[in-house]
């Protein structure tokens, strides 16, 4: 802000940018805060996943992406599989 202030107090198209940046940031702090700190809303109530779980609907583990194949490869690794138990 200081900075387009300064040296920039007549280009109006950079301290509209610069506030629409500053107005999404607080959007998604305060979204953020109504999520308890979390980044994602959660989908389902937790009660509701860990009864699935325990019956076996659903399963848990960690969601591993290909960073160079990211919209195309992806798995879930499940807990208590690891990679030294599978051989």
């Amino acid at each position: 802000q200081n900075y387009l202030d300064n040296f920039w107090p007549d280009l109006k198209a950079a301290h509209e940018l610069f506030d629409s940046i500053l107005q999404a940031r607080r959007e998604r702090e305060s979204e953020s805060q109504e999520n308890n700190g979390k980044e994602y809303p959660e989908h389902l109530p937790v009660e509701i996943l860990e009864a699935g779980i325990k019956s076996g609907r659903y399963i848990q583990g960690t969601l591993n992406v290909n960073k160079h194949r990211a919209q195309l490869e992806a798995f879930v690794r499940l807990q208590g599989f690891g990679s030294k138990e599978a051989g």
